[in-house]
């Protein structure tokens, strides 16, 4: 009984899951992408990549639309609860000076830094797009952190490709 029961339930979710597919508009999951914005946006992670390495600040500020964009990795919620106890009661785990700490930090560092970036993944719709990949931050050659980042990107009236918002999740390495 147990068996009809199941194989009748998988049975209904594999036809309702169809019926659902056939009846999306053929629109869904049509994105307008030239391959001129893609290498744009791919140049933009290549620079901020040579930015990071060189400890080029002001290449790195040519990337972002400004200075007080979201720049952050969001803290884990036993973080966020210690900090509200401890030392703001609104804290909500995003670092609100996140660019420029960053952008001193690259600029400022005594060891060699690189982040390298795996599995790229760009979406773009007309002038915005998302960029997606793991990746690997290296402080003075060895692997400090890892986790998954995402690139929000507005092109601008110019026609370049400007990042708006980063934010990342943090995977400790030991030392």
């Amino acid at each position: 009984m147990r068996y009809l029961i199941l194989s009748s339930f998988c049975f209904s979710l594999f036809f309702s899951h169809t019926a659902h597919c056939a009846d999306t508009p053929k629109y869904i999951g049509q994105h307008k992408s030239t391959p001129e914005d893609l290498s744009a946006i791919h140049q933009v992670i290549e620079n901020f990549q040579t930015a990071i390495k060189s400890k080029d600040r002001k290449l790195l500020s040519t990337l972002v639309l400004g200075d007080n964009i979201l720049f952050s990795s969001p803290q884990p919620p036993g973080a966020i609860k210690m900090a509200r106890e401890k030392i703001d009661v609104n804290f909500n785990g995003i670092n609100s000076n996140g660019y420029e700490a960053f952008a001193r930090f690259i600029s400022s560092s005594k060891n060699p830094n690189e982040e390298k970036f795996y599995n790229i993944k760009v979406t773009q719709d007309g002038n915005i797009a998302w960029v997606q990949f793991d990746y690997e931050f290296i402080n003075d050659q060895r692997s400090s952190n890892y986790g998954i980042e995402v690139w929000q990107m507005l092109k601008s009236i110019d026609g370049s490709w400007k990042i708006f918002s980063v934010v990342w999740s943090v995977n400790l390495l030991p030392e």
